[in-house]
Order: C-alpha cells, then structure tokens, then sequence
C-alpha cells in the first residue's frame, strides 16, 4: 500500500523538464492575456478590445458587479461615464496554473491617492473565464513606512 503512494508521489517531483517547460510558457503567456485584458477594459475603457480575452461565460464574484459579457459591459460603461480619468497600474502580476494574480494600484481621480487592489482571474483555453478582487483604500497616514505596493 505504501509503495504505490510512494512511487506516484515521486513521480510528482520528478515531471519532464519539458512538460515544466510547457507550464511555465503557458502561466507567462497567461499573464500576457490578462495584463492586455486588464489595459483594454480597465485603463483604455475599450469592452470590443477586451472582450476578445473573454472565454465564453464570465463569472463575476465581486457582489457589486454583474455576472456576464453583459455585465462585464457594463462596467466598462460605468467607468467611462463616472471615471473617465481613471487609470490603473500593475505592480504586479504572478500565474500559478490557470489563475493569474495582479497586483494593482488604482486612481480613478487624478491627484487621489486611490485603491490598491488585488484582482484574481481564471483562464480556461487562454480566455478570462471568471474573476474574484479585494479592493483596500489608500490611507492618507499609514501606521509604518513599507508603503502598499
């Protein structure tokens, strides 16, 4: 009994230089996907340029937006309407398999100090499929010197 969970976990540890290859060619061009979906919706407000990085459902989780191409469409609008300055910046972006993970400071006024926000997507098929975020506002004083980003 043992033995078979012993062989199985090496192999684990033991992958094809290639196959790690192939994974990590694919999580870089992930981040490419998302960083180009990010810049076309959110900082260029343009929903034809970023729907072609939508795959074909999109789950939203922020309980504030709607679910959806839709609704995803919608929020573009609301940005355009309300914030049509904002701009957002990675600061950083990481992939661990399908998910990618970015780092982001956003002004939606110029001249405020913004939101940092963490935004969480998932990929299916080189496509964005369904996205989480946590958004924290930038004090104005902070309790210690290592700033937010």
């Amino acid at each position: 009994m043992v033995r078979p969970l012993l062989a199985a976990a090496f192999s684990l540890l033991i992958a094809s230089p290639a196959a790690l290859a192939a994974d990590a060619r694919q999580m870089e061009e992930n981040k490419k996907i998302v960083a180009a979906f990010y810049d076309a919706a959110v900082n260029q407000k343009d929903f034809e340029k970023a729907s072609q990085y939508l795959g074909a459902r999109y789950t939203q989780h922020n309980p504030l937006a709607a679910d959806g191409r839709e609704g995803f469409k919608g929020f573009i609008t609301f940005l355009k309407d309300k914030f049509p300055n904002n701009r957002s910046e990675i600061k950083r972006i990481f992939a661990d398999g399908d998910y990618v993970i970015v780092h982001v400071h956003a002004v939606r006024e110029p001249g405020t100090r913004g939101n940092a926000i963490v935004d969480i997507f998932k990929l299916e098929n080189g496509k964005v499929v369904e996205h989480w975020d946590v958004i924290q506002p930038i004090p104005e004083k902070a309790a210690n010197d290592n700033g937010m980003f």
